[in-house]
């Protein structure tokens, strides 16, 4: 009996593809519209469309990060991550060690990233099963959510491997509107929710 098996990729061939241009990294062009396209373990996912409630809050948030953390970190907005699981997805927002010319070669590793935020609506149930444990099994610290839907923020640290071999966190807490969190690794940095969480998201 023949099998299907779908064509799995590793990270050199992904960017070779980019090379060619056959991709646009992050994206790929179908009857004419742009369409985001990560690497998730080897595969090639399409990914939804955002919508304006999401574009606005990214936009918010990195300006809101810039503004906390200055030149201290990285900051960097829907761009590649490298990590070892065949995978390279763009997270939403990125907080990565030292300055923005040290990825001239490669995009940030996990040794590198000291947080990987998601901002999630409609892609919230695999935001929060499958990039979760793809960032747990990455070994990134800490992970965050931008819960768009219940309007809370979903702090994820401590990542850990089950006994029965799946990746998780053994941390989760969430925070409302009305609150502030630290941003991992920044004692001094305060990050007030309400600004990020903006009226008519959904």
């Amino acid at each position: 009996m023949n099998v299907v098996t779908p064509k799995r990729f590793t990270i050199d061939e992904y960017h070779r593809l980019i090379e060619l241009g056959f991709l646009k990294e992050g994206d790929s062009l179908r009857d004419g519209k742009a369409e985001r396209i990560e690497l998730i373990r080897g595969e090639l996912i399409q990914m939804v469309a955002k919508g304006t409630p999401h574009t606005v809050c990214n936009s918010i948030l990195c300006r809101q990060l810039d503004r906390l953390l200055g030149d201290r970190v990285v900051i960097r907005g829907q761009d590649p991550i490298t990590l070892l699981n065949h995978s390279e997805p763009e997270p939403d927002v990125v907080i990565a060690r030292g300055r923005d010319e040290d990825y001239l070669a490669h995009h940030p590793y996990p040794e590198d990233i000291l947080l990987v935020v998601e901002i999630s609506d409609s892609i919230l149930t695999y935001d929060q099963t499958k990039k979760l444990e793809l960032y747990a099994e990455a070994g990134i610290s800490d992970y965050w959510i931008v819960n768009l839907n219940a309007q809370q923020l979903e702090r994820y640290s401590l990542p850990y491997q089950n006994a029965q071999g799946k990746f998780d966190y053994l941390s989760k807490q969430i925070s409302l509107t009305n609150q502030s969190v630290t941003i991992p690794g920044f004692e001094d940095a305060l990050l007030g929710l309400s600004r990020i969480f903006t009226e008519g998201a959904s």
